[in-house]
């Protein structure tokens, strides 16, 4: 059976670990000068509706880094537009051995995998990020030694990257806070969901983002406004004037915590330049391990011999 990664609910928790132990061990090995060929010949598909410039680069030289090639497709391969998915899907599956896609709805990518014979990679979606959220992980273990009982404090909107962070606290014993506005939390489908997959989980929500640092050993933040959210600026721009992650909020957070962002970042809006550009931050290493995160997938995912 071909295995996907629409999102991390489709991982076991050891797989989780496996996969970060798989970046870990890679990651020393690049800071080593060893770059292992494991997948000589592999070809991986980039199939992107959305610009991009971490994923992109971050799986391009991953790939290369294994021993492999990469094509990326953009709007001119007419994914959903000049044939059915169905056929779109079983001929570049019949070509390529992976493929990460980068999509505005999160049904296409699903519908993208039911026909592919080859895994299907979320790159993002609107619902899920889960190889940023792999990456988030990676750099908090490195930053603190260890993720279990560690407390995740992510203030800003229940998006994608927030609703993946949560999955992957969940499944590595990261206590997981979220202080976001009304209307901006998650729902509660994606909580029953949770609820199911990890019945012993507990996400922390509240409307205020001190209750959620307090403590914290890592505070996050992302956009308030992303990609296809234009429209919705203004309101979400009075909707969240109170939930930047400014120097004293981060002073209610753990001594040691870092600052997470996932990128591209405005300064002065969700994160202060004080903040982002400060010595807690490590939105660098945490964009750096995209590449390392994505290794250490791409080896588990098509079966690397380490």
């Amino acid at each position: 059976m071909t295995r996907h990664l629409l999102d991390l609910f489709e991982l076991s928790d050891e797989e989780v670990e496996r996969v970060l132990e798989l970046s870990s061990q890679l990651k020393l090995n690049y800071q080593r000068g060893i770059r292992q060929p494991l997948l000589p010949g592999r070809v991986m598909a980039l199939l992107f509706e959305k610009p991009s410039l971490r994923t992109r680069v971050s799986f391009e030289t991953a790939m290369m880094h294994l021993g492999g090639n990469t094509l990326f497709l953009g709007a001119d391969v007419g994914w959903g537009k000049r044939e059915p998915t169905a056929d779109f899907a079983r001929v570049l599956s019949s070509y390529v051995d992976v493929i990460v896609v980068r999509a505005f709805r999160h049904q296409d990518v699903e519908e993208l995998a039911s026909y592919s014979k080859r895994p299907v990679v979320n790159g993002l979606t609107d619902l899920a990020h889960p190889c940023q959220a792999l990456a988030d992980m990676l750099t908090i273990r490195e930053l603190h030694g260890s993720l279990r009982d560690r407390r995740l404090a992510y203030v800003g909107d229940a998006n994608n990257v927030a609703a993946s962070l949560a999955v992957a606290c969940a499944k590595l014993g990261v206590r997981f806070a979220i202080a976001s506005p009304a209307g901006y939390r998650f729902d509660d489908a994606f909580l029953s969901r949770l609820k199911q997959a990890k019945p012993g989980f507990e996400v922390e929500q509240s409307a205020d983002p001190r209750e959620a640092v307090r403590g914290a050993h890592a505070v996050y933040t992302d956009v308030w406004t992303s990609m296809g959210q234009e429209a919705e600026r203004e309101i979400r721009m009075k909707a969240f004037a109170n939930y930047q992650v400014d120097a004293p909020l981060m002073k209610l957070a753990d001594p040691a915590a870092c600052f997470l962002h996932c990128l591209p970042a405005h300064r002065g809006e969700e994160v202060a330049a004080a903040v982002i550009d400060g010595p807690q931050s490590a939105v660098l290493q945490q964009a750096e391990n995209r590449m390392h995160a994505q290794k250490g997938l791409l080896a588990w995912l098509l079966d690397a011999k380490v």
